[in-house]
């Protein structure tokens, strides 16, 4: 019999597998789909040579990560690539703020009415990041914060609404780059604790940038993967499981799923029934001949490009995505430019280029025309660059990755108090009414991101049960 059976290949259920294998459980993993990687894959969407990430391309908390760190993955083939900027948010005119590396340069482009107050906001964090970070990614706490005074206080500034905590910045530019942070996880901009997503965004950029990984996202998968197997663990893929029969005997089983499809399989009826599933985004994979012609140079070297001319513009969208069921115009975007720093990724001169908006959970529209308008503001003739795009909405999102539930790439909205206790009002959230059962995925704290630290915390749980048996 083996100790524990891990349900999904994606970053969560791979760590989780990696942690209890460093301990010494025998550890099998099972895939539906013929590669791991769950949101961390890495496939020629378009043309031949040019490779895309379907799903996650940049990974500030990935390279920022406590279960990452502890494990050698650069052994296996890891290896994080930086921008000159990790990310740029461009305006009309021409110009741009940017997330630096250096908080005073971040600070500068804010403009000198803004510069001292990001200052101070960013002071009592970013020299006590690595601990705060653990604290942080490891809610609810199993154990007593490694600084609990530092948590506190990050608390006090990030728990209201990021409305809020943009009431300090006077200028847009400020405001709209916090905002466009925030968006990141898709979550309405005066929504409880959306000041601590964007916050957490901003010191993850400064403390360990915001790079793509050697090769695509799959280098991430494939790193765990070897590591896994290096442990003596087992990875067996197209291998669907409909119910917990179809697995081998274990001690614990270890699902990287959502949490709908662990009821299903386990049979725990209607257990996670008032679980919610967020906004979804319409997302294109461009084939592009040479660079984005972006009009403020300072998106010409990063890595990530936000895209929206105000915050009232990217609160719009992200109203109209999540509460108003309809697809904003303007949208507000997230594009990523791997090819400045990996010339692998496509053919010579030529570049990968990814980039999404958001629109309602299931949308069947097509976001593509409003998308490249909206690209072509701030990159005039961007469509001439253009070789080939693969287009994905929520039917394609889902069908690709059975987490992301109507097309939902958080699986699960990260709103309300399902932005901090999910998938339940629980201490307790990666066990289930089976004692033997655990879930690990993006639907259990910390939430959203190629980060692992869902499964690095569901494996602590998991290991508490198997010493205790």
């Amino acid at each position: 019999m083996l100790d524990v059976v891990v349900v999904g290949a994606g970053p969560n259920g791979l760590t989780a597998a990696v942690e209890l294998a460093r301990r010494g459980f025998s550890v099998a993993v099972f895939e539906a789909r013929d590669t791991v990687g769950g949101g961390a894959r890495t496939e020629e969407l378009t043309l031949p040579g040019f490779r895309h990430d379907p799903c996650s391309a940049a990974h500030p908390l990935g390279v920022n990560s406590p279960a990452f760190k502890m494990m050698p993955l650069e052994r296996y083939g890891l290896e994080w690539l930086h921008a000159e900027l990790p990310m740029a948010h461009p305006f009309l005119d021409g110009t741009a703020a940017v997330l630096a590396r250096s908080v005073a340069e971040t600070a500068a482009s804010f403009g000198p009415r803004d510069a001292g107050a990001y200052r101070r906001l960013v002071a009592p964090f970013l020299p006590k990041w690595d601990t705060l970070a653990h604290d942080f990614m490891s809610l609810p706490l199993s154990r007593l914060p490694r600084d609990p005074v530092t948590l506190a206080r990050f608390g006090l500034v990030g728990l209201p609404p990021s409305t809020w905590l943009t009431r300090r910045f006077r200028d847009e530019r400020a405001k709209a780059l916090f905002a466009g942070l925030v968006a990141h996880v898709i979550a309405p901009l005066d929504g409880i604790a959306t000041g601590a997503v964007g916050l957490v965004f901003a010191l993850a950029a400064h403390a360990g940038g915001w790079p793509v990984a050697r090769g695509g996202s799959q280098s991430i998968s494939d790193a765990l993967t070897a590591y896994l197997q290096d442990l003596g663990g087992s990875v067996h893929t197209d291998y669907e499981v409909k119910r917990l029969d179809d697995l081998p005997p274990a001690r614990a089983y270890v699902f990287d799923t959502s949490p709908t499809a662990l009821a299903r399989i386990a049979g725990f009826g209607r257990y996670y029934e008032r679980y919610r599933y967020g906004a979804s985004v319409f997302k294109v994979d461009y084939a592009l001949d040479g660079p984005v012609p972006w009009t403020a140079k300072e998106a010409r070297t990063a890595g990530t490009v936000q895209i929206g001319a105000s915050s009232a513009e990217i609160g719009s969208a992200l109203r109209a995505a999540s509460r108003e069921g309809r697809a904003p115009d303007p949208p507000f975007l997230i594009a990523v430019q791997p090819s400045i720093v990996d010339p692998s990724r496509a053919p010579e001169g030529k570049q990968v280029f990814w980039v999404y908006g958001h629109v309602p959970n299931g949308w069947t529209g097509d976001l593509t025309d409003a998308l490249e308008r909206q690209l072509e503001r701030f990159a005039p003739g961007f469509r001439d660059r253009v070789l080939a795009r693969a287009t994905a909405g929520p039917p394609e999102l889902a069908a690709r990755n059975a987490n992301y539930v109507g097309g939902d790439i958080a699986c699960g909205a990260a709103s309300g108090l399902q932005l901090l206790l999910r998938p339940k009002v629980s201490l307790f959230p990666y066990s289930t009414p089976h004692p033997a059962v655990f879930l690990c995925s993006s639907a259990t704290p910390p939430g959203p991101g190629v980060h692992g630290m869902s499964g690095h915390n569901a494996a602590k749980a998991v290991w508490r049960r198997l010493r205790q048996a």
